[in-house]
């Protein structure tokens, strides 16, 4: 037995291990316990050796959710592999759909107690979006460990924003265990400005900003993006094995209606059609690999929508036939310059042009403003413009945002 496991096996049969005895089975045969990812990437959540003295006889609050696990042989949470490693992690901070990632999106996420362990779960998205002061009560130090998917509106990002917040304003410091993003090679989409900032557009990047979430947040701490540009107190876990041209698919799901890498991919661009008359392919099991309204001539792929437990209960066109376009075959990688899934814009002027204009297939102009990061975009396709024509103008932002992030980025 190697020493791993044997440090693995006195913690899990501790007297102080307050753990059923199926998941100390189930951890104990798990190999990833031992040697995660070991012959590729190694996220920072399982390599312990380097953060173990961080936590060593703290108390931790956690911000993770479904998709916080150690992938191998076998997945096991974050939340579970450091409890079986002696960490003290008394709560829990779950994001948008929740800890255990089964909430819809936007559906509110209660607070209460995670069944599988006990500790107590604080929801980050219900009645506050950050953490209060008396959430730290009895908190030592504060772990980040959720799968980003590099796309500004995806909230995740923000529930780190207003963490660090938090943490700085509390005087609590925060661990970042990083994860590889899965879109990491795109950068592309006008950089959010002051009047479209929101929960979905928290920080001054662009809609695909290329970065993991720890490099992202210490551009918010350098940038002076916080609350009264306060400072907060990061330290960094990175993944192992990893660089700029790494293609990464999640081991599981980082929300429900992004079921598939594909979907994961596409969806940086086609959530743009969530602000309009146009489906994005909720209600079906390949949510945001196509886009359809129930009308034949707005294209040859047919799909239905219909309510799905845990992913869509009342989706856009419920039970009626759907046409359009399907991305199912379009290629997830370029092999020039990197992937810029920004070409579906083709597909939303293209879908504009058969609703009439930009300014009716939008229901939702403000939605619009805040996931596309400006109010120009309905003004500049009924303006005529051509899809190069709308790239150029976040162009001059996107190669100054690019200049700036350079010396917060840790994977060359």
């Amino acid at each position: 037995m190697s020493l791993a496991a044997k440090e693995l096996m006195m913690t899990l049969f501790s007297k102080r291990m307050r753990m059923p005895f199926c998941m100390v089975v189930l951890l104990f045969f798990s190999k990833t316990m031992f040697c995660a990812e070991a012959d590729g990437v190694i996220v920072g959540a399982a390599r312990i050796e380097e953060y173990r003295a961080l936590l060593k006889d703290k108390r931790v609050v956690l911000a993770a959710n479904a998709g916080s696990v150690i992938d191998g042989e076998q997945k096991v949470h974050c939340l579970d592999f450091l409890l079986a490693n002696g960490i003290n992690v008394t709560k829990v901070f779950a994001p948008e759909h929740g800890f255990r990632g089964n909430k819809e999106a936007g559906e509110a996420v209660r607070s209460g107690v995670d069944r599988e362990t006990g500790v107590q779960i604080i929801s980050l998205y219900g009645k506050s979006l950050k953490p209060l002061p008396g959430h730290f009560e009895d908190i030592d130090i504060a772990v980040y460990d959720i799968q980003d998917v590099g796309t500004r509106f995806f909230t995740y990002i923000s529930t780190l924003h207003y963490i660090m917040e938090a943490c700085a304003e509390n005087g609590i410091p925060l661990v970042i265990f990083d994860r590889p993003n899965p879109n990491i090679d795109c950068v592309a989409g006008p950089v959010r400005e002051e009047n479209a900032r929101s929960f979905v557009g928290m920080d001054p990047i662009p809609l695909c900003y290329g970065m993991t979430a720890a490099e992202l947040a210490q551009m918010m701490n350098g940038q002076g993006w916080l609350k009264d540009k306060v400072q907060c107190s990061l330290s960094v876990i990175p993944v192992k094995n990893y660089t700029r041209k790494t293609r990464y698919e999640p081991p599981i799901p980082p929300s429900p209606n992004l079921s598939t890498y594909r979907a994961v991919r596409f969806y940086p661009f086609m959530g743009l059609f969530e602000a309009t008359v146009i489906s994005e392919g909720r209600g079906t099991l390949t949510p945001f690999t196509a886009a359809g309204y129930p009308d034949k001539s707005f294209g040859p792929y047919v799909f239905t929508p219909k309510e799905i437990k845990g992913m869509a209960s009342n989706p856009k066109h419920k039970g009626m036939e759907c046409y359009g376009i399907d991305l199912s075959e379009m290629p997830l990688y370029s092999d020039t310059d990197g992937f810029d899934g920004l070409f579906t814009l083709a597909y939303f002027m293209q879908m504009a042009k058969k609703v009439g204009s930009a300014q009716a297939m939008v229901n939702q102009k403000q939605g619009l403003t805040l996931l596309w990061g400006n109010d120009r975009l309905i003004e500049q396709i009924d303006g005529g413009m051509s899809e190069a024509e709308i790239r150029k103008t976040w162009l001059p932002d996107v190669e100054k945002f690019l200049q700036d992030r350079k010396p917060y980025l840790m994977y060359e």
